[in-house]
């Protein structure tokens, strides 16, 4: 954890008053009370974030989604983390059947091989009738 004054000091180019505000909007979300803050690191990599995000001029009313849709990203991110390791956790013969499963039921992520009426991956000449498995 760091001290408001050190992270002011690791960001020379961060106006008080921005920061204050990036706060008081909950993009940073510091413990303890105004003037007295403590960051921990994800605090500090969310300075970097939203610094970064400024410099793509990313503005105040379109920020909050960006920073919504990241943090949906990275706790998806999260997730199949924990997922992996879970899968890895199991007996050979059960990665193996969630692998057959798992590609079994995989759709083309563009849906350009989909056809509406007999569902992803159907598309001509494929599928029962079409002269296809």
């Amino acid at each position: 954890m760091i001290t408001l004054n050190e992270l002011r000091r690791s960001f020379a180019n961060l106006d008080a008053a921005e920061l204050d505000r990036w706060i008081d909007n909950r993009w940073i979300r510091p413990e303890g009370r105004p003037g007295a803050y403590v960051f921990h690191e994800i605090d500090v990599a969310r300075v970097h974030l939203v610094a970064e995000l400024r410099d793509l001029a990313i503005d105040d009313e379109a920020l909050p989604l960006v920073l919504s849709l990241l943090d949906q990203l990275y706790g998806v991110r999260r997730q199949m983390k924990l997922l992996y390791k879970a899968i890895d956790a199991q007996p050979e013969e059960v990665r193996r059947t969630l692998l057959v499963a798992v590609r079994a039921s995989a759709a083309p992520m563009d849906g350009a091989d989909a056809d509406p009426e007999r569902g992803p991956g159907r598309g001509p000449g494929r599928g029962p009738g079409r002269g296809g498995a």
